[in-house]
């Protein structure tokens, strides 16, 4: 089921994303667009100290016009390892070191016109240190218990997708399940 093609237009080339529109052939043979939003990636991390609290941040999105609740994520540099985009970015935004970074694997958050994988990983036996968020980042660290996220998370009082994900994907992680033996 391979959409073809046949012509690309680039938009937009941006800092952090670039825009194409596709003429593609579909597999009656039908042509139709596509509208791409190129984007090299990010990453989440879910930290969990020994207290069985979760590490968060608030921050204003400029697309949804509020404060979201968010574990610490930022984007990958062209290139970059996962897991040392990971490393970075929990300790800009909450100043922890993790002793343990555990892959949750990976989501496609916007499949319909978006490129962009966000790489999810659990960070244990963290180590307190500094944050230092990036220039002109402006975001509010707090924590939760464990359990707290994933009762907002389930009935919806947070809902930005990567939070949502690494939270359920941790908790299954964390009770030993099936899915969790494939790290």
């Amino acid at each position: 089921m391979l959409e073809k093609t046949v012509e690309r237009q680039d938009i937009f080339c941006g800092r952090i994303i670039n825009v194409h529109r596709d003429i593609v052939e579909l597999e009656d043979g039908e042509r139709s667009f596509r509208e791409i939003v190129d984007h090299h990636g990010g990453v989440g991390v879910l930290a969990l100290d020994e207290k069985g609290r979760v590490p968060l941040v608030r921050q204003y999105r400029y697309a949804y016009k509020r404060d979201l609740i968010e574990i610490p994520a930022g984007k990958l540099e062209a290139g970059e390892d996962p897991a040392f985009c990971a490393a970075r970015e929990l300790g800009e935004e909450t100043g922890l070191t993790a002793g343990r970074l555990i892959s949750l694997g990976f989501i496609y958050p916007t499949p319909g016109y978006c490129s962009e994988i966000i790489h999810l990983y659990l960070a244990l036996d963290l180590h307190a240190g500094r944050a230092h968020p990036d220039e002109g980042e402006f975001v509010t660290a707090f924590s939760l218990p464990f359990e707290e996220l994933c009762r907002r998370v389930l009935c919806g009082e947070i809902n930005d997708s990567k939070t949502v994900a690494a939270a359920l994907r941790a908790r299954e992680y964390l009770k030993g399940s099936p899915w969790a033996a494939r790290d």
